[in-house]
């Protein structure tokens, strides 16, 4: 009775031992999992992966992929009560979370950017907007060629193109930002009134929307990333990009660890670390604006007319921005 006992004992012990390994991802360094939510694209949560996997992480993380808006809301919501380790998240997302609760904690490496950012976080992809089109499309229609997100209010594209909804994607906000810093509020409303009409079922939810429709011919013009464009320009479709009269905005993505004090994981900082020293190479090839010192892209990555909203984009902007758009609607 007391080998059956201990051996019971044993299996018991076994058991909550494996439970403890799937449940919470126990390592052999005793660290958990660190938890990873993401609001990037594909690509970019693939080049991570590829990074943390080519320096020892592997089997040590999990992504969890949301929307900007379902992120952000969870984010604003839960705060250091967050599940996640490490987010990757829209800059002004991150700012406006750390402004409410102080989530995040300073970063322990060096970080060499062109311009300077907040010390709780890494910027590691920025996109800009511009104007897609659709060359063949274009022409086939008789249409002129855009010059300006104004010209997308014009009568003679009604039905050709196709924009973002910025309920859905904030990828909108590029277009948005060029609008309101260009003509302001009052008058944006009538020109982005008139460009909701002109696209009508075309309106996306998702950032890469505009681009699908442009490449596979459905509309001839759109407003989305502009890498996406110089990407499907350089593979010989008949796409090309516009940068627009107002000037180029752009939304950056960034890394940052959740302060959870005692409980914060050690690897998280080494994680973040990595993917900004070893990664950015590999990012450079779908999202090649330069962000760190030394980076050198190729002449038509980012546009000559960048420019940068004159206020500074916090969550609460956003919010009146959407709201503006929700009523030319």
């Amino acid at each position: 009775m007391k080998i059956k006992k201990t051996l019971s004992a044993i299996l018991c012990a076994v058991m909550v031992l494996t439970a403890c390994a799937v449940l919470w991802g126990c390592t052999s360094n005793g660290n958990e999992q660190v938890i990873i939510y993401s609001n990037a694209d594909d690509e970019a949560v693939e080049s991570m992966k590829k990074t943390l996997d080519a320096n020892g992480y592997e089997g040590k993380y999990v992504f969890q992929s949301f929307g900007t808006s379902e992120l952000g809301g969870k984010m604003l919501a839960e705060g250091k009560d967050i599940e996640a380790d490490i987010i990757t998240m829209s800059s002004y997302y991150i700012e406006s979370a750390q402004a409410e609760y102080q989530m995040f904690e300073e970063l322990t490496f060096d970080v060499n950017t062109n311009e300077e950012y907040p010390s709780y976080y890494a910027p590691f992809l920025a996109n800009q907007g511009a104007i897609l089109v659709n060359t063949d499309v274009l022409s086939a229609n008789g249409l002129a060629m855009p010059t300006s997100v104004k010209d997308l209010a014009n009568p003679e594209y009604e039905g050709y193109i196709s924009v973002v909804d910025i309920q859905g994607s904030s990828t909108a906000w590029l277009m948005i930002q060029s609008l309101i810093s260009e003509y302001g509020e009052d008058e944006t409303k009538e020109i982005l009134t008139d460009i909701y009409k002109n696209a009508g079922a075309h309106i996306e939810q998702s950032g890469s929307g505009p681009i699908k429709k442009v490449r596979a011919g459905e509309v001839a013009i759109g407003f989305g990333l502009r890498h996406q464009a110089v990407a499907d320009k350089a593979d010989g479709l008949p796409v090309d990009f516009v940068d627009p009269t107002e000037g180029n905005f752009t939304l950056t993505e960034s890394l940052a660890v959740v302060d959870k004090g005692d409980n914060t994981n050690s690897l998280a900082m080494e994680m973040v670390k990595c993917i900004i020293e070893n990664g950015r190479t590999d990012l450079m090839e779908y999202y090649p604006v330069p962000l760190y010192k030394g980076e050198i892209a190729d002449s038509d990555a980012i546009s000559a007319n960048s420019k940068v909203f004159p206020e500074a984009l916090t969550v609460e902007l956003l919010e009146k921005h959407r709201s503006l758009s929700e009523s030319c609607k």
